[in-house]
């Protein structure tokens, strides 16, 4: 007999089988190992998430987009799956990741919030 963990039974299990807290500590492994260009990249990817609808980094996403025939790299795919578990969080369990981050790189953290400051009045 096959036993199966839900949410309902206090077990914060997603399709990939990790809790949130795995997820933000695999994120931000793969953070730490990434080089500039990447974390900028990761940059207005987190800054989109932050302030979604926003005219200034809906532009930034769109310029980042590329129609390629090719695999994805292990960089895109660590995006995608950063995409798929950061919608599936809390407000406080993004919070949390902003504050595990802030402790790795608060340079990083620093530009983030800088960044959307810079998005406020602008529609």
């Amino acid at each position: 007999m096959a036993l199966h963990l839900t949410e309902s039974d206090g077990f914060p299990i997603n399709s990939t089988g990790l809790s949130a807290t795995q997820e933000q500590r695999c994120v931000l492994s793969w953070f730490l190992s990434w080089g500039g260009s990447q974390k900028e990249r990761f940059m207005q990817d987190l800054l989109g998430k932050a302030v979604p609808g926003k005219v200034c980094t809906l532009l930034e996403s769109l310029n980042t987009l590329q129609v390629v025939d090719r695999a994805p790299n292990i960089f895109e795919c660590q995006l995608r799956l950063w995409t798929q578990w950061f919608e599936s969080w809390s407000e406080e369990e993004r919070n949390s990741f902003l504050h595990l981050l802030e402790e790795q790189d608060p340079i990083f953290v620093g530009h983030f919030y800088k960044g959307i400051a810079g998005t406020a009045g602008r529609d």
